[in-house]
């Protein structure tokens, strides 16, 4: 090559780079010069409002709305946080709260405890659920000067607070002063052998106690004699990244890798291993999920999964392989912002929505792709975790729905404790024919609404037919049909008769030895982890799983 060709091509290039960081700056500029365009205008618009608009213009709330309709267009886990709601940001991320450790919910007008936490200043001072709440702090509910009694509970710990409460079946009401307190939602709400050397552990959180709690239950697990464990996943909404990996570290040895994230900004990709030296990297697991497993509980069975560590069983998990970073903002604000997906250690993203331009795209599963875990078994990810044995529950029939969201359970459970003060302990309780026939009674002369699709077809036909001659005949047969909505009560009932024993028994035992009562409950009751214990208590049919391919 002549050095003037050799000197011609490095120029070439020369001129070449040059070019493409100059388009490369251009760009950035062109970039910011739009920002900064559009910052200009918007504060433009704002201030025009504020001078000219008919009625005093809100700067918070119009600034929450702009932000909200900002943070919407990107997707559903990018999200602002006001200073005056920073307290559910750290419930989120700690578990803890200042108060006393109940739930709320308005009921016919009404505001209940619906949910106590086990041994919060509620539980000890002696509320209980089903409690309605007359007035906190001599502020009566039926006041309007605040609508959301939740805002009048809140305080700082150490501080009182004086509760007014009518109990069902009671003449008059009574008078509760508690102290706040700082109170830790569990991330374990309950663990135990519930099965000869078949361990049991529930994990509702991933907060920053999450791997602390794991390891505090599997030591006594083992204590009293755990041979293999269930690891139930199911409606865990997911948390803490850091969490997820320090308990996923328990089962796997130190340096294992466990999870990748990828994202925009390079640096902060990364790779994440098991930093501590593993708990128990023999015992068998299963690990129970459902469609409503998701993030974090997500990394921990598809991690343990790709390792062959354990057997899934459920229902597909949700599909959330995104990952989430908090950034500061003046004025005591916060924004989490989605800044890359993660991928467990076969590959798998298993992100099963992507969001462009505010629009979500389902992942359709004909391009899924296939992984392989470390015996070679073949996963797939884009759509959420596949269980290694599919436990698919059916849909809640309407009947069962409408009792849902009319709160009927939960009232049926009030006059059941009014009349029964005390019932067996909660793992030997049982739901008796005769009380699903008390409940029947009770359902047909409440104010109950429901509208199965015959009773929907016989209001149709009765409205073209009433003003027909033609059809008086008739219309005389629907009205003797829609007449005997008691029987069609009785029909629904028998038809859903199981589940809506499972689900009665569960709400009548929460009243009575809230959530730890009904996790004892479930345990020797609920058919999927019944289907974990007998895989356990199969050795050859749990190995074999883990290594066919």
């Amino acid at each position: 090559m002549s050095l003037k060709k050799k000197y011609s091509r490095i120029s070439i290039s020369i001129i070449f780079g040059v070019s493409l960081a100059c388009a490369s700056f251009i760009a950035s500029n062109d970039r910011l010069f739009e920002i900064a365009k559009n910052l200009d205008i918007y504060a433009s618009v704002f201030k025009e409002l504020n001078k000219y608009y008919v009625d005093e213009v809100d700067p918070k709330k119009a600034m929450q709305t702009s932000v909200d309709a900002l943070l919407k267009s990107f997707d559903p886990y990018t999200v602002f946080y006001p200073e005056d709601e920073l307290e559910d940001f750290l419930l989120m991320t700690t578990g803890k709260y200042q108060g006393i450790g109940i739930q709320l919910s308005e009921i016919n007008q009404k505001h209940h405890i619906t949910f106590i936490e086990s041994a919060s200043p509620a539980e000890k001072a002696g509320l209980h659920i089903g409690d309605q709440l007359v007035a906190v702090n001599n502020i009566r509910m039926t006041d309007k000067t605040e609508k959301d009694p939740a805002l009048l509970m809140k305080g700082v710990a150490n501080s009182p607070l004086v509760l007014e409460i009518q109990r069902p079946g009671a003449q008059s009401t009574q008078t509760f002063t508690l102290t706040r307190t700082t109170v830790q939602i569990k991330n374990v709400t309950y663990y135990g052998i519930i099965q000869p050397g078949v361990g049991y552990i529930q994990l509702d959180e991933f907060n920053a106690s999450a791997a602390k709690e794991m390891k505090s239950a599997l030591i006594s697990l083992k204590q009293e004699g755990m041979k293999s464990l269930i690891l139930d996943l199911r409606n865990n909404p997911g948390g803490l990244l850091t969490q997820a990996i320090d308990i996923c570290n328990l089962f796997l040895p130190k340096g294992s890798k466990i999870v990748e994230t990828r994202g925009k900004i390079e640096e902060w990709n990364k790779s994440y291993e098991g930093l501590n030296a593993s708990f128990d990297t023999e015992t068998p697991i299963v690990v129970l999920i459902n469609k409503n497993s998701a993030s974090a509980a997500e990394i921990v069975a598809g991690v343990l999964q790709d390792y062959d560590r354990a057997v899934i069983i459920g229902q597909k998990s949700y599909g959330k392989g995104l990952v989430q970073v908090t950034r500061d903002l003046p004025f005591h604000t916060k924004i989490k912002i989605t800044t890359a997906k993660y991928y467990t250690p076969s590959g798998r993203c298993i992100q099963a929505v992507e969001y462009k331009n505010g629009s979500a795209i389902i992942h359709a599963d004909s391009i899924n792709r296939i992984f392989l875990t470390k015996n070679g078994r073949k996963v797939v990810d884009g759509g959420g975790i596949t269980p290694d044995q599919v436990f698919q529950k059916s849909l809640q029939s309407p009947f069962i729905l409408s009792l849902l969201k009319q709160y009927k359970l939960y009232l049926y459970a009030l006059s059941y404790r009014v009349k029964n003060p005390t019932i067996s302990p909660a793992a030997q309780f049982e739901l008796t024919n005769s009380d699903l026939a008390n409940f029947e009674n009770w359902l047909a002369q409440s104010d109950y609404k429901f509208e199965n699709s015959i009773h929907s077809q016989v209001k149709s036909l009765m409205t073209l037919t009433e003003k027909n001659p033609a059809y008086a005949s008739l219309h005389q047969t629907l009205l003797a049909t829609k007449a005997n909505e008691k029987l069609a009560l009785h029909q629904e009932i028998e038809a859903n008769q199981a589940e809506l024993k499972q689900l009665l028994s569960q709400e009548i035992i929460l009243h009575y030895y809230l959530q730890l009562g009904v996790n004892q409950w479930s345990t020797l009751h609920d058919p999927v982890i019944q289907a974990g214990v007998a895989l356990v208590q199969k050795v050859h049919t749990y190995q074999t799983i883990l290594t066919s391919k």
